[in-house]
């Protein structure tokens, strides 16, 4: 949630930030609409309880001098009644005031791209050297703005879709019929290979300070709101029916809310935690994209990474969570770019956000395999967390990135690391500790 006192201060502030994600003035201008009433009918309230207090103070003053207060009681009647309606007016427009706030998305930072659409975000940097088909160097140079170290290749490599297939990996059509699309039986030495992945990725941030957590895997709609969008997410997000509980999209959630109304000692920030789950995801927008494989799928496994610090420290510990997913990637040597997400593309939540896209050789372009975010107070103000400061209270910044979301990541791996004729599949070195094998075959 913004804060309603700088957008009173500095609406104009908030109008750039609008029109630099794309949206329209008609929430803020219904916004102005019910605080102007709000405030003018508090305006009217305050004078009222003055009033009350004024003839309470004169009664008293008539009773102890032994006379009757005559009609002032009935005054002070009349007043109550008026009171009372007056705060059930401002009840029902702080409401909706507050639904709109709800729906408003976060300030921009300055060094955010002010455009719109995936293919424009802002090209940050490349590592590693790509295979790259001959059909797509041009695809993989006007992405890399010709920075992009490649190897060419004759042929194009097997989609992972064939290789689950062909070396028995997963069983997706049986995952279909008793599940859906979007699922997937993961079988044989794919598991172990996920399973490595997330035991190399809590190891890795263990080492760089982070506490690590598995969080519970379902919220309440109170913890889920105040961590999330809902206006955005109600039709990614899973309800348990007749619960007041959500299934998880992602880690974040239950670690930005498990301090949910709280007041921290500054001494405890930042806070570094890693969390350990299994993500659920309708993919409701996704329709006849990625139907087949495990790519895009309602259920997965990711290590996520998340602080709560100082206001002054977050846009730092930004590069630091981006510095910790791009080693991953680079230890994995899977080559990748980063990019500065557009402002139109941003979610409600987050102030700036850097993408990482993996190269997929056989698919012949960059996907996304990691977002890190910093959503400054946004976040913290909805779910009420705040540090003791100098000079009062204060709500903490929130930030968050993907450590390694498992099928994607497993899928890069396939991609990239398959032999020739595509009758195996290499583990990257920093793997092999924990699988035990260095191929798949």
């Amino acid at each position: 949630m913004i804060d309603i006192h700088l957008l009173r201060e500095n609406p104009e502030l908030f109008r750039k930030a609008f029109k630099a994600r794309g949206f329209g003035d008609s929430a803020l201008e219904e916004f102005f609409t019910l605080d102007s009433q709000w405030r003018a009918k508090l305006k009217d309230l305050n004078s009222l309880r003055h009033e009350k207090n004024e003839i309470t103070a004169s009664i008293s003053s008539l009773v102890k001098a032994g006379k009757n207060p005559g009609s002032s009681k009935e005054k002070v009647k009349s007043i109550n009644d008026r009171i009372s309606a007056l705060e059930a007016e401002m009840a029902e427009i702080e409401n909706s005031r507050s639904r709109i706030l709800n729906t408003m998305p976060n300030l921009l930072h300055e060094s955010v791209p002010v455009c719109k659409g995936d293919e424009n975000n802002q090209f940050h940097n490349f590592w590693g050297t790509a295979k790259v088909y001959s059909g797509d160097l041009d695809e993989f140079n006007q992405a890399t703005e010709g920075n992009g170290k490649y190897t060419l290749i004759e042929g194009k490599p097997i989609s992972h879709v064939d290789l689950l297939a062909s070396m028995d990996l997963a069983d997706l059509d049986r995952a279909s019929k008793v599940s859906g699309a979007r699922f997937y039986y993961l079988k044989n030495r794919l598991v172990k290979l996920e399973l490595a992945l997330v035991n190399y990725a809590v190891d890795f941030l263990s080492e760089r300070g982070f506490n690590v957590v598995e969080p519970p895997y379902m919220l309440n709609l109170a913890s889920m709101s105040g961590a999330t969008d809902m206006e955005t997410f109600k039709d990614t997000l899973y309800k348990m029916e007749g619960e007041d509980l959500y299934l998880i999209s992602t880690s974040e959630h239950p670690i930005a809310s498990m301090y949910m109304g709280e007041t921290l000692e500054p001494s405890s920030l930042p806070l570094r935690i890693a969390g350990v789950s299994p993500c659920f995801r309708r993919e409701a927008g996704a329709h006849g994209k990625d139907t087949k494989g495990i790519f895009r799928v309602h259920q997965f496994t990711k290590i996520e990474q998340f602080i709560f610090c100082h206001p002054d420290e977050s846009w730092d510990f930004l590069e630091e969570l981006l510095h910790n997913s791009e080693d991953i990637f680079r230890n994995l040597e899977i080559p990748y770019r980063v990019v500065n997400v557009c402002s139109g593309e941003l979610g409600n939540l987050a102030a700036k956000k850097y993408d990482i896209e993996a190269w997929f050789p056989a698919q012949g372009k960059f996907r996304e395999v990691v977002s890190a975010s910093n959503d400054t107070d946004y976040q913290a103000r909805s779910l009420g967390i705040k540090f003791r400061g100098k000079s009062g209270n204060q709500f903490v910044h929130t930030l968050n990135s993907t450590a390694v979301a498992t099928t994607r990541t497993i899928v890069a791996i396939m991609e990239n690391y398959q032999s020739e004729d595509g009758k195996k599949i290499k583990i990257p070195d920093v793997l092999v500790p924990y699988t035990g094998f260095d191929t798949i075959s």
